[in-house]
């Protein structure tokens, strides 16, 4: 099944890593890029879509994954390439919007992984509206990446946030973690290196654990002990909870407004 990437950059290029570990033939895939420096060995290149175009050339998958408001510029050279699947990581970008720009299209799906796809794990949100068949084939096209979930389109701004930007979000209390202890005295290096083993322990064990993530948090937790006096701060008038959810409906609500801004259907409750 020949693919074509338009875009490859930090979300296309992990994905095109991940599909290649995964088993995916190289000869495969085709990438439009007019600024990455190279793609792997037997990966097609092109630095831009002219080249297929003349071609009259089509694919049966077809990912954009390139900057959403770049979207209505570039369709008019993408929808002839693409009359199977097209895939889009566009954030804000919704299907309404997707069928009005590559109306030939068999199948349209909207796609939220993050960079975890590069190693085959990343949470990966689907929406779309798909046969049974078409379905189980686009989940096992994702398999490779990570955990495919599907969702309703209505849904999709606020799992962008958790399931696309919640990386960042993490990656922002690791740090955190670390250089609060830098503050408290610890080395700021080896308090790098603790916040970064501790956190990837900690996501492994929950990963595996049959327990949800509060029990796990309450076994660690004695009583009176050292533990639960920094969970009281957490907990106290719900701060940390309150942070989150500001923080994911601050992310939810922009996805909502790049859609609106750049040609999606704000639809109800949105």
């Amino acid at each position: 099944m020949n693919t074509l990437i338009v875009g490859c950059g930090n979300m296309g290029g992990a994905m095109l890593a991940g599909w290649l570990a995964g088993g995916m033939p190289a000869d495969s895939l085709t990438v439009v890029d007019p600024l990455v420096a190279e793609v792997p060995e037997g990966v097609t290149l092109h630095r831009s879509l002219d080249a297929l175009s003349a071609q009259a050339q089509t694919f049966a998958t077809v990912l954009l994954a390139f900057k959403p408001q770049q979207l209505a510029e570039a369709a008019p050279a993408i929808a002839p390439l693409a009359n199977g699947l097209v895939l889009s990581v566009l954030a804000g970008i919704d299907l309404a919007a997707l069928a009005r720009h590559v109306p030939a299209a068999s199948a349209r799906v909207r796609v939220m992984p993050n960079l975890a796809a590069t190693l085959g794990k990343s949470p990966i949100a689907l929406a779309g509206d798909l046969s049974a068949d078409r379905r189980a084939e686009v989940t096992a096209l994702f398999a490779p990446l990570g955990t495919p979930e599907w969702i309703g389109e209505d849904a999709f701004d606020l799992v962008t946030a958790l399931a696309g930007s919640g990386p960042a979000f993490v990656y922002r209390f690791i740090d955190a973690l670390a250089a609060s202890a830098a503050d408290l005295g610890l080395e700021r290096a080896q308090a790098d290196r603790l916040a970064l083993a501790m956190v990837e322990g900690a996501a492994a064990l929950a990963a595996a654990s049959p327990h949800p993530p509060a029990e796990l948090a309450r076994r660690v937790a004695s009583p009176g002990g050292v533990t639960q006096r920094g969970i009281d701060v957490l907990d106290a008038d719900a701060a940390l909870v309150r942070l989150i959810t500001a923080t994911l409906r601050a992310a939810r609500d922009r996805s909502a407004a790049m859609g609106r801004e750049h040609g999606g259907d704000p639809g109800p409750g949105r």
